[in-house]
């Protein structure tokens, strides 16, 4: 990514730490879920009017121009509208991230349901409004409101469409534009697959402009630099540059930042960086233990507590799946320090998955716990391995399923720290890690290389090993 990219990425994760980001999504977002654009969708309904769709820039008023032949009916549109965005079609990698993102705020103009299925898929719950009496109602123990402006495909004659919708709908919709206006003040925007023509958006932006004047939040958006087309003669390629520049600053006015992307492919890098960054501060604890050699239990069970107090502490979220032996001391060391800090319990300091022990449904229990934990480690940017030792037939073996996460680790490229002093197969996936770690490949790498050897130096006891375990955590 060049500077302007990265710098957009800190402001984000800024935001997004602090709890003030939500995301606007127009057209451009839904288009590599295989759903059309209104240029797509409008191409029958030009035909009927005997017009090239190709020729046409002002699509609403081409939506007009159908109704209005046809006498204010617009069934026609609604089949369209049904037909092409009730489909059941999965959501984009880039729904799939914001949805594992703590944003608790999305608008979009889409008629599609990609950004509320992404939510409730992560396990969400989703308030989705699209009318104005829902706005009136709170869904219990919501995650995420997802405000659809424009309507929804299940209900398309009542969605925004033609010029007489967008006319009526400071009447009509206004406790929508007093939503988003208030939330235009007080979060801060990132704006994609967005165009900017919609009139209501530029109505609100206005309004918002000229209440806050230069005190106006800072928002962002992430466009597409202008491209030579094939065969474009360059004073018509230098013309839609002039024109880009002009664009760039007429947004900078209603308060929001342009950042370029070569191709829209490169949105998906800024959004994972977002990402990446987040999950780092996201601790997943894995640990099994039967047996606690070279360690008294006690003196497993007190490190395993005050390590994740220490944890909780400095402000990571933790994530376990209750192994045996292990999660009820990292429960009980989150949770205290949670109430020390006169906070309540809730997902941004813990999350248990306790994986189940009997088959309910079709699916076979080792299929079920490999899927299991990997949607655990989708949440998380680092992972720490104790122990890994269970009683199968009254003989202490290694924990395979702890070999399974440390795997699903590597693979989704979270950091991994084997606390190798605490022994069974954690002792041998510190010896893996050490034997494949490359400083180069870490900005921080002779930093963090005699840091990881520590914890497994026999010298090293479980108080040293909590030490350097939280070192590293704030390190990376």
């Amino acid at each position: 990514m060049h500077r302007d990219q990265i710098r957009l990425v800190e402001l984000l994760s800024k935001e997004l730490e602090e709890g003030n980001l939500a995301i606007f999504a127009g057209a451009g977002f839904s288009r590599d879920a295989g759903f059309v654009d209104w240029k797509t969708l409008l191409k029958p309904i030009a035909e009927d009017l005997d017009l090239d769709v190709e020729k046409e820039w002002d699509l609403v008023t081409l939506a007009q121009y159908h109704a209005n032949v046809h006498q204010a009916n617009r069934a026609k549109l609604n089949q369209l509208l049904v037909t092409e965005f009730s489909t059941n079609v999965a959501p984009t990698d880039n729904h799939r991230i914001l949805a594992r993102l703590p944003i608790e705020t999305f608008w979009t103009t889409n008629y599609d349901n990609l950004i509320e299925s992404a939510l409730e898929h992560n396990g969400k719950v989703a308030d989705v409004k699209y009318t104005v009496k829902q706005l009136a109602v709170t869904r219990s123990n919501r995650d995420a409101v997802v405000y659809k402006m424009h309507g929804d495909a299940t209900h398309p004659a009542d969605a925004v469409l033609i010029r007489d919708d967008y006319e009526r709908y400071h009447i009509k919709m206004q406790p929508f534009i007093t939503a988003l206006s208030g939330d235009l003040v007080s979060k801060t925007f990132l704006f994609l697959g967005f165009s900017f023509t919609d009139p209501n958006l530029e109505y609100i932006l206005s309004r918002v402009r000229i209440h806050y004047g230069h005190d106006q939040r800072q928002h962002h958006c992430i466009l597409r630099k202008a491209k030579r087309y094939d065969n474009e003669n360059l004073a018509d390629f230098e013309y839609r540059q002039r024109k880009e520049q002009l664009f760039a600053g007429e947004l900078l006015r209603v308060g929001i930042k342009t950042t370029y992307v070569d191709e829209f492919e490169d949105i998906n890098a800024i959004l994972k960086a977002v990402e990446h960054r987040h999950k780092r501060r996201t601790v997943f604890v894995s640990g099994a233990a039967h047996d606690y050699s070279p360690w008294s239990q006690g003196e497993a069970e007190r490190f395993v507590y005050e390590l994740s107090r220490e944890i909780s502490k400095e402000k990571f979220r933790v994530i376990s799946g209750f192994g045996l032996g292990i999660g009820s001391a990292v429960i009980s060391g989150v949770l205290e320090q949670t109430i020390m800090n006169g906070g309540r319990l809730d997902s941004e300091q813990l999350v248990l998955r306790p994986f189940p022990q009997t088959q309910s449904g079709n699916r076979p229990l080792p299929d079920l716990w490999r899927e299991y934990r990997r949607t655990m480690l989708d949440h998380a940017g680092i992972a720490i391995f104790l122990f890994g030792n269970k009683l199968v037939n009254g003989e202490v073996v290694e924990s395979n399923g702890m070999r399974e996460e440390f795997d699903i680790a590597i693979e989704k490229g979270v950091f991994v720290i084997p606390i190798g002093i605490t022994g069974s197969i954690t002792r041998k996936l510190w010896e893996e890690v050490l034997q494949a770690f490359n400083v180069a490949t870490h900005p921080r790498g002779n930093d963090i290389l005699p840091l990881l050897q520590a914890l497994g130096d026999e010298e090293t006891d479980l108080n040293e090993a909590k030490k350097i375990t939280l070192q590293l955590l704030k390190i990376i």
